[in-house]
C-alpha cells in the first residue's frame, strides 16, 4: 500500500454509528466467548476473531472504507506491541531463573522463612513493595510472583487463592508507584500533576489493601494446620536440594532486578540484565551445558523429580511458553482497534455519558465506563485513554478537578483488566501464574475492592475536590496554549 494511501483512509471522515449497531459485536462477542469458554472449554482466540468479524462488516456496510478498518486492526495490535514484547521476555527470564536455580533458591528459602499462616499477607506485602520499587506489575509477577506461587502451592495453599494475593499486592504498588506507566499515563490524560495524583488515589487503595490483608489474614488460619502435614514440605525441600545448587547468593540476582529498576532502568534492559544473570547461573552454578541454557530460554526448563507438584512448578517459561498469550493478545487488539477506530467505542461510551447528570454521578459513570473498555477493547490502556479523553470536558463543565478524573480512571481501568480472560494483563497472568481469572478472580481482593470504594465514596460526594474559578481559568489558559504549540 502507498503511503499517500494510508493517510488518506487514516483520515476519512469519522461516520457516526447508533448505539445499537456498536454494542452488536460486543455482545456477539462475549456471548461466543460464554460458550466457547464454558461449554467447550475452548480458548477466547475464535470468539475475538467474531466480534472482529462482526465489527468490521456492520463498518464497511455503514459506509467505512475496508482500508480503514484494517488500518484500525493494525493500530490496536501496534498499540499492543510494547507489551508483547515484556511478554516474551518475562517468558524468557522465567526459563532463565528456573534453569539458574534462583526461583528454586527463593522458593526454598521461603518455605524455610515463612509460615503458611503468614503466607498469603507475606506474599501481598512483598509484591507490593516491589511494584511500588520497579513500577511494573507485570514485571513483578513474572519473578516475585512466579516463585511466590511456588512456596505457597508447596505450604498447600490453593493455587488461585496465592494469585489472588499476588495480583492484589503487585497492582497496589503499580497504581501507587511513579514509575508506573499506566499512573504516568492516567495522570498525562487527565491534565493532573503526577503526584497529586498519586496522593489522590490513597483515598481508594490504601482501605482497599487494608481489607484484602484483613481478609487474607483470616484464610491464612484455615492454612495453619498444613505446616504439620507429615513430611510435605520436607519432602520438596530436599527435592530442591537434590536438584538444584541451592545458595542464598542467588538472591542477588533478583535483588539486582529490583535495584536495576528502582534506579529507573528501562524495563527492557533491566529484565535482559536479569536473564543474562539467569542463564550465567544456569552454566556456571548449577553445571548446565550451553546448549541446554540457550535451549531453555526457547523451550522452558525441564525437570523429571518424580514429585507431580515439583515438577509442575518448574516445567514451564521461554519463549514457547508464551506464544498462546502473544497470539491471544494480537487477537484481542485487533478487535480493540476495530471497535475503536470505527467510532463504536466511543458511541457506546458516550451513551454511558448520558448518566453522568450530576458530579456524584460522573465518577461512578468514570469507572464504568473504564470497566466496560476494559471488556470491549481487550487492553488497559485504551480503559485510561479512551473514558479519559471522552470524559475532560465534562469534568471540566463541573468544575471538578481533573485528579478526580485521574483517579477514577485507574480505579476503573487500571485494576479491573485482571478480570477479563481476554483482556492483556489476564493473559499475561493465566500464562505466568498458570491460573484462569475465573479461578483467581474472587481473591484478588483489592483489585475489585478499588472500584466499589470509589463509587460508594463519590456517590456520597466523599473525596471529590472542586477547582476555584482562578484554578479553573488556569487550566483552560494551559490548554489553549497546548493546543496552539501542536498546531504550529
Amino acid at each position: 500500500m502507498k503511503k499517500n494511501d494510508i493517510t488518506k483512509n487514516e483520515h476519512q471522515e469519522q461516520i457516526d454509528l447508533s448505539f445499537g449497531l456498536a454494542v452488536i459485536p460486543l455482545l456477539v462477542m462475549i456471548v461466543a466467548m460464554a460458550v466457547t469458554i464454558i461449554r467447550f472449554e475452548g480458548s477466547p482466540h475464535i470468539p475475538l476473531l467474531v466480534g472482529t468479524a462482526i465489527a468490521a462488516f456492520i463498518a464497511w456496510r455503514k459506509g467505512y472504507k475496508w482500508k480503514r478498518i484494517e488500518q484500525g486492526a493494525y493500530k490496536g495490535i501496534r498499540l499492543a506491541l510494547p507489551a508483547i514484547l515484556i511478554i516474551i521476555l518475562v517468558g524468557i527470564i522465567i526459563g532463565a531463573w528456573l534453569g539458574g536455580g534462583i526461583v528454586a533458591t527463593m522458593v526454598y528459602y521461603g518455605l524455610m522463612i515463612i509460615s503458611p499462616q503468614f503466607f498469603l499477607v507475606s506474599i501481598a506485602i512483598i509484591c507490593a513493595v516491589v511494584t511500588l520499587a520497579i513500577g511494573s506489575s507485570w514485571s513483578t509477577m513474572g519473578t516475585i510472583g512466579v516463585a511466590g506461587m511456588g512456596i505457597g502451592v508447596s505450604m498447600g495453599i490453593p493455587a488461585p487463592v496465592v494469585a489472588g494475593a499476588i495480583i492484589s499486592g503487585a497492582y497496589f504498588g503499580d497504581k501507587l508507584s511513579p514509575l508506573s506507566d499506566t499512573t504516568n499515563l492516567a495522570a498525562g490524560i487527565a491534565g493532573a500533576n503526577l503526584f497529586e495524583h498519586i496522593k489522590y488515589m490513597l483515598i481508594t487503595t490504601i482501605p482497599a489493601l487494608l481489607i484484602a490483608l484483613i481478609v487474607y489474614g483470616v484464610m491464612g488460619r484455615s492454612y495453619a494446620e498444613n505446616e504439620m502435614k507429615t513430611g510435605q514440605i520436607g519432602t520438596i525441600m530436599e527435592l530442591l536440594q537434590e536438584n538444584f545448587v541451592i545458595s542464598p547468593w542467588l538472591l542477588l540476582v533478583p535483588l539486582t532486578l529490583v535495584v536495576l529498576v528502582a534506579r529507573r532502568v528501562p524495563a527492557l534492559p533491566a529484565i535482559g540484565i536479569g536473564i543474562l544473570l539467569g542463564w550465567i547461573c544456569h552454566v556456571f552454578v548449577q553445571g548446565g551445558s550451553l546448549g541446554s541454557a540457550v535451549n531453555t530460554l526457547q523451550d522452558g526448563f525441564s525437570i523429571s523429580t518424580g514429585n507431580d507438584m515439583v515438577d509442575e512448578l518448574f516445567n514451564r517459561g521461554g519463549i514457547d511458553d508464551m506464544m498462546f498469550t502473544v497470539s491471544l493478545v494480537i487477537v484481542a487488539m485487533t478487535f480493540g482497534g476495530v471497535m475503536e477506530h470505527t467510532g463504536m467505542l466511543n458511541a457506546i461510551v458516550s451513551q454511558i455519558l448520558k448518566l453522568a447528570t450530576t458530579s456524584r454521578r460522573l465518577v461512578p459513570t468514570t469507572v464504568v465506563s473504564s470497566i466496560f473498555t476494559n471488556i470491549a477493547a481487550a487492553e488497559q490502556y485504551m480503559s485510561v485513554v479512551l473514558p479519559g479523553r471522552m470524559y475532560a470536558s465534562a469534568y471540566e463543565e463541573k468544575s471538578l478537578h481533573p485528579k478526580n478524573l485521574s483517579r477514577a480512571l485507574e480505579d476503573g481501568g487500571t485494576v479491573t483488566s485482571v478480570f477479563v480472560p481476554w483482556n492483556t494483563c489476564a493473559v499475561f497472568i493465566f500464562s505466568t501464574l498458570s491460573v484462569h481469572p475465573f479461578e483467581y478472580g474472587p481473591y484478588a481482593i483489592l483489585n475489585y475492592m478499588v472500584p466499589i470504594i470509589s463509587i460508594v465514596i463519590a456517590s456520597m460526594g466523599i473525596g471529590i475536590t472542586k477547582m476555584s474559578k482562578q484554578q479553573l481559568n488556569e487550566r483552560k489558559e494551559r490548554i489553549r496554549k497546548s493546543n496552539e504549540q501542536i498546531a504550529t
